[in-house]
């Protein structure tokens, strides 16, 4: 079998034009050089230097040779490169799945930059799911990220959730709605409001968050004729169909009219989650948006 050692050897040999110049460039004895040589030579079949008086010259089979023994290696270091890379979290693929209430705007956008122009060698795949997909999607080996607002209801095996920042949630109308003159609001008002999002106890993230607020200011909210689960919930407001409990961020990027709300824990979580056990490019990228994140914190609140 031919060996890396025997492949640098031949090229050191005609690139440096003799077998006294390669040993001295590769740190070795002549001699040891010469019998790596002649035992690829051997296990080749044929020669690939004619050895002259003055210094040795590729065969026609040692021309043709050379130009895929350079590229050999330079695939090998190339793959060497990739693979200790990977082991240190340096590079790769990066599967990210994002709920359509964390929409990777603002802060988010901001942590992921400085997280791509320290690491250029990385690619992230976004896409957008609920919190339910997001975690079934971990636990089995299809994302390999997560972002998603609390609460989780159903923990999963191996799967830890960090919290990264809280935001204020907010009443999102339109701006032609009757409440859009309000700047501030309890949740008791919105009693009589109809919702186009889906609240609910049991869905975890966003919807039992508003579930939870509005049963903890004494009702339950009430579903407009038409509403959505997720994605188009701000364009069913600004069409004027109806109100929803919004993190303040969202509402702003979507050009909605936000309201405060006066009552005390009206405010959303988001975390990131990911395998406990997974690969150090994924350790990597959790750790730099913990801190990053926590730096942002420091600098609002400090």
């Amino acid at each position: 079998m031919i060996s890396m050692k025997q492949l640098r050897y031949f090229v050191a040999i005609a690139e440096n034009g003799s077998f006294m110049a390669a040993a001295q460039t590769l740190f070795i004895a002549q001699s040891a050089l010469s019998r790596q040589i002649q035992a690829l030579e051997k296990h080749l079949g044929i020669l690939l230097f004619e050895r002259t008086a003055r210094q040795p010259e590729l065969t026609h089979a040692g021309l043709a040779f050379l130009p895929r023994a350079k590229a050999i290696l330079i695939d090998v270091e190339s793959a060497s490169r990739l693979a200790t890379s990977t082991g240190l979290g340096q590079s790769g693929t990066i599967r990210l799945g994002h709920a359509s209430t964390v929409p990777l705007i603002g802060r988010l956008k901001e942590v992921m930059g400085l997280y791509l122009e320290a690491s250029p060698d990385v690619c992230i795949e976004v896409s957008e799911e609920s919190s339910e997909t997001q975690l079934l999607n971990l636990v089995e080996g299809r994302t390999d990220v997560g972002l998603l607002r609390l609460p989780v209801l159903h923990q999963l095996n191996d799967i830890k959730l960090v919290p990264l920042f809280t935001e204020k949630v907010v009443v999102a109308v339109s701006p032609s709605h009757p409440l859009a003159s309000r700047q501030r609001m309890t949740l008791v008002e919105l009693q009589d409001e109809h919702f186009v999002t889906i609240t609910h106890a049991k869905r975890g993230g966003l919807s039992s968050l508003s579930y939870d607020l509005c049963a903890r200011a004494g009702f339950s909210p009430k579903s407009a004729q038409v509403y959505s689960l997720k994605s188009t919930q701000s364009m069913l407001i600004q069409a004027g169909f109806g109100i929803a409990l919004l993190p303040a961020s969202t509402v702003r990027a979507c050009s909605l009219h936000g309201i405060e709300l006066a009552d005390d824990g009206c405010e959303s979580t988001v975390a990131l989650a990911y395998r406990e056990r997974g690969p150090s490019l994924v350790t990597a990228f959790v750790k730099h948006f913990q801190h990053v994140c926590a730096e942002h914190q420091v600098r609002v609140h400090g």
